[in-house]
């Protein structure tokens, strides 16, 4: 950490920053500085402000529809808010370098990472050849992607998340840049390679000095990663400090607000006795390798291999993992959404063997919450549309009124205006499109609502809403819930049983009290060092 006492000149001073679209104000009157080996946290919900805030730096904002109506923005003493465009590809990439939220949308799909990161290096550095490719593998290396020599001609789709994230910074860090502006570098990320990630900057910056702007709505990585944070809302700054002074005596409203947002009680008591809702014995689902003009199988993708599970009614089963370790594939298979083998039972029947035609009347008593909100729900239905589509399908709730009145009773049971239904999704938040889609499955008066990370899309204090209206619902109408997500915290908050995946395999499972006091699988070891402790979990991501 930098003790900013005695590097007293900023590098990178904002002073009354403000910025409109159009008419509408986005930003007011924002000032922070930067100094260098300094890092800085921009923390707020989505809308705040945070990212508009850092594209003006490098004036990245679609003008001129985005304009500043006031305000400085200086590197180094240099003013940067109306500089030539010429001066401005200078400091792009070479003096400021920036990561983005999503790799897969920053990298270009068609071209290779050997490509991508030898662009800016030969724009700024006129870097070519050999001398380019060694400077490339030395990025790579540095960052830790493995076996970077052979991945040189690899495509953005062929690297995972975490992978891809790493030449982001790769390609951020090849001009030796002072500042470095992170935008929820981590959000899409597992919470291993998150914690691999974050533990990666720390270290690039110990060893070259960098300043670092750090955007998020993450408070538990401020703690770990952050000298200093500025709180924004509604596009103002309303509390900075130094952290650990900042965690211990907030003082505005909101800041406390964010502190207090994590989601937290306990989910009830595991009753062992309590009639079985849904269970699955020794599934698998593996997906065929093909090869040759005659589609001849060569090998599988065992995307869930063995795996047995059972949801009793009023209970909450957490099935956990990071990516790609068989979570949403299982919860697919157990609702007949996918092929699989091994036995599935609703209600003590076994429905594995049922035509379409015959588990049809079942689906309105299992359901599913997505984890986009916004991508789940037809952008052409109005929210009474969406709610009554399934009532249609099912032939429920009589005539039109009786079905407006269903209509009005999910929606008030999760929170929301029934006279809001005639409105369409793009015009609700995120947390409050993620109500509409529950409202969707509750409508249907199920028993089973398997819920796939209904909440990592979503604001700390909006995840924690969600939560305490999951568990609500299953207290008032004894649902028993699939509860699929990577984000430790949040099953906490919700889950009695747990199931710990990786490869396709169950690796741990148990009571969740138990598994969260004691686990026993290196693996869960390391999903409960990233996700409660990021500076331990590389370490532990290690030893898994």
């Amino acid at each position: 950490m930098l003790d900013t006492a005695q590097n007293t000149t900023p590098l990178l001073e904002i002073c009354d920053l403000s910025v409109s679209f159009g008419a509408l104000p986005a930003v007011r009157q924002v000032s922070f500085a930067l100094h260098r080996g300094e890092t800085l946290a921009l923390v707020g919900e989505s809308g705040s402000g945070k990212s508009v805030s850092a594209l003006s730096i490098l004036q990245l904002l679609p003008y001129p529809h985005a304009h500043h109506p006031g305000g400085s923005i200086r590197l180094r003493g240099e003013e940067l808010l109306g500089a030539a465009p010429a001066r401005l590809r200078e400091i792009r990439g070479n003096q400021i370098a920036m990561v983005f939220q999503e790799p897969m949308t920053s990298l270009n799909p068609l071209h290779s990472i050997e490509k991508q990161i030898g662009e800016t290096l030969s724009l700024h550095k006129g870097l070519s050849g050999a001398e380019r490719r060694a400077r490339i593998l030395e990025l790579l290396d540095l960052v830790g992607l493995p076996d970077a020599a052979n991945r040189l001609n690899a495509l953005p789709h062929e690297l995972s998340g975490g992978q891809r994230q790493r030449v982001m910074i790769a390609m951020a860090l090849a001009n030796d840049p002072d500042i470095l502006i992170a935008d929820e570098p981590t959000t899409a990320l597992d919470v291993t390679i998150q914690a691999q990630i974050l533990k990666l900057l720390k270290d690039l910056q110990a060893q070259f000095g960098m300043a670092i702007l750090f955007i998020t709505h993450d408070l538990g990585i401020v703690r770990k990663l952050a000298d200093r944070v500025a709180v924004m809302r509604d596009g103002e700054i309303v509390e900075t400090g130094v952290v650990a002074e900042l965690f211990a005596n907030p003082c505005h409203p909101y800041t406390r607000e964010l502190l207090a947002a994590e989601p937290k009680g306990d989910p009830p008591p595991e009753q062992a006795d309590a009639p079985e809702v849904m269970a699955g014995d020794d599934l698998r689902v593996w997906f065929p390798l093909q090869r040759g003009l005659f589609g001849r199988v060569i090998n599988h993708v065992k995307a869930v291999d063995g795996v047995s599970v059972s949801v009793r009614e009023g209970q909450t089963l957490g099935v956990v993992g990071e990516s790609g370790s068989g979570k949403t594939t299982l919860g697919l298979a157990l609702l007949r959404l996918l092929s699989s083998t091994g036995a599935i039972r609703f209600d003590g029947q076994r429905i594995d063997g049922w035509p379409n035609n015959t588990l049809r009347p079942l689906r309105k008593a299992m359901q599913i919450v997505f984890q986009d909100p916004f991508g789940s729900l037809s952008p052409r239905l109005s929210v009474g549309e969406i709610v009554e589509e399934g009532l249609l399908a099912h032939g429920l709730a009589g005539d039109r009124a009786a079905r407006r009145d269903r209509i009005a009773q999910a929606l008030e049971e999760v929170g929301l205006d029934p006279a809001t239904q005639h409105r369409y999704p793009h015009e609700f938040s995120g947390g409050q499109r993620q109500r509409i889609a529950i409202a969707r499955a509750l409508a249907l008066q199920p028993r089973l609502l398997i819920l796939d990370e209904p909440t990592s899309a979503l604001d700390v204090s909006v995840q924690a809403q969600i939560v305490d209206l999951l568990r609500t619902l299953q207290h008032r109408h004894r649902l028993a819930y699939v509860f699929i997500s990577h984000d430790l915290r949040v099953v906490r908050a919700l889950a009695n049983h747990l199931l710990v995946m990786k490869n396709g395999r169950v690796v741990e499972t148990g009571p969740a009290r138990q598994v969260f006091a004691c686990p026993q699988h290196p693996y869960t070891q390391a999903l409960l060092a990233a996700a409660l402790n990021l500076e331990t979990a590389g370490e532990a991501v290690a030893a898994s």
